[in-house]
């Protein structure tokens, strides 16, 4: 393999990344943006209020894949520290992964003669499927920065890179999806539109992707790693949970995750139930998601004088208080309303950027305590995303459940003031309540200091 010229050193016995390699791999994050953003942004709503299938139903067809995907990522993370052991690299799963776009394709595509539960069944099995193909892809991509030869700031430097182009893909795909599935108006032609045209993007993005591990592999190099241990049990796979630093920042991310997983599912209802129209859909979206752009590079200047550690602590703090705000509902004016969703993408950025820049520092801090290859701290890692991803929706719909939401097939139903509260309080304040329990268990992170 050719190695990438470099640029000068930032940082004692680390190279500074070449920008062009940092835009390859960052493209990756594109297709997984997608697969994060659409499914938890539209398939709740395509589930209740397009497909027919009662709330419950609707969050247990989403709950059981993710649970299922929950057991595997620990597995696909001892896999591909295998692989890295035996040739040096973690690409094999990541080309296999491929056949994901087509996954996603076939989630919206659901049969015109299924209704309710039977069309929720197609939605589960092929969720099931998309997760697994998703986690040989992102488990051994968000690997790549402990595999690198690099230090504390080049970490976060490769996942900024990262942060920005994924909220490129998040933001696309997010505001988008909705344009292309109707609108105020949407149908279930414009959801197999929309999930072919995005399947395209996401191909490509995730081939470009493996070019860029590739290329950063070359430029700083990766530093052989001994074969992991048997896998003998489950001990095996969730062996970095006995890490006293993973454990606090590995549940603080599973908080968050299902925080702001339940947000995007619950984006839709908030916008046609408590706004009055479903195309303000895309407005929430693109004012959560489009300040990262801009806040991305600013976090990441904060946090070289005050530590990763501090700015999350921040972050956090900032996404409770918004969300108190969000659950007043239509009785704050729509212009401020959009404005604290802005606020709170700018502390989404902060917390996309954070905690998987110090995902890889607690791996360097393992490395020869015989803890754990990167591939199980990512593994565990993805499944409490993923576990973020089932909760969130999960949550939101037995709020609506509560409230006695009521599910249709495009028709207008009147819903009871107590589901419209459900509704609001769904989308403000359970989120909140969660962020603040994250932020108590961050406080037990103690390794920033060190690094720093």
């Amino acid at each position: 393999m050719t190695r990438t010229p470099v640029e000068p050193t930032t940082e004692t016995g680390t190279v500074s990344l070449p920008r062009s390699g940092l835009l390859a791999f960052s493209t990756g994050s594109i297709g997984m943006g997608v697969w994060i953003t659409v499914p938890g942004l539209l398939l709740l709503y395509f589930l209740t209020d397009v497909l027919a299938v009662a709330p419950l139903a609707a969050g247990f067809a989403l709950l059981v894949p993710k649970i299922a995907d929950v057991l595997l990522h620990p597995f696909v993370g001892h896999v591909s520290d295998v692989q890295r052991a035996r040739h040096g690299h973690r690409l094999t799963l990541m080309l296999l992964a491929c056949v994901l776009p087509l996954a996603f394709a076939a989630l919206f595509a659901v049969p015109g003669g299924l209704h309710g539960n039977a069309a929720a069944i197609w939605v589960a099995a092929f969720y099931v499927l998309g997760n697994l193909l998703f986690a040989a892809y992102q488990v051994p991509y968000l690997a790549t920065p402990a595999d690198l030869a690099i230090g504390y700031h080049e970490r976060t430097r490769l996942m900024s890179f990262r942060m920005v182009v994924l909220t490129v893909g998040i933001l696309a795909s997010g505001v988008l999806a909705p344009v292309l599935v109707g609108g105020d108006d949407p149908t279930r032609t414009g959801y197999v539109v929309m999930g072919c045209a995005l399947a395209a993007g996401m191909l490509a993005a995730m081939l470009v992707g493996i070019n860029g591990v590739r290329r950063l592999g070359a430029a700083a190099g990766t530093p052989v790693n001994a074969a992991p241990p048997p896998l003998r049990g489950i001990r095996v796979l969730l062996s970095s949970l006995r890490d006293p630093q993973f454990r606090p920042l590995v549940t603080a991310y599973l908080l968050t995750g299902t925080a702001t997983h339940l947000v995007l599912a619950a984006a839709p209802y908030y916008a046609t139930y408590e706004l009055g129209r479903s195309g303000l859909t895309t407005v929430l979206i693109a004012a959560f998601l489009g300040p990262a752009l801009v806040a991305t590079p600013v976090w990441l200047a904060v946090t070289r004088r005050i530590g990763k550690q501090r700015g999350l602590l921040v972050a956090q703090g900032v996404f409770a208080a918004g969300g108190l705000v969000i659950a007043l509902g239509s009785r704050v004016p729509l212009a401020v309303l959009v404005a604290v969703v802005a606020v709170l993408g700018v502390a989404f950025a902060a917390l996309q950027l954070l905690y998987f820049a110090m995902l890889p520092d607690v791996v360097a801090a393992a490395s020869g305590r015989k803890i754990a290859d990167a591939g199980s701290y990512t593994g565990v890692w993805t499944a409490a995303d993923s576990a973020g991803g089932a909760i969130g929706p999960y949550l939101y719909a037995a709020c609506l459940a509560i409230g006695g939401f009521v599910g249709s097939s495009g028709d207008d139903v009147q819903q009871s003031s107590s589901a419209l509260d459900a509704v609001r309080y769904g989308f403000g304040i359970v989120p909140a309540v969660l962020l603040v329990v994250a932020l108590l268990v961050q406080r037990r992170y103690t390794l920033d200091r060190t690094h720093r």
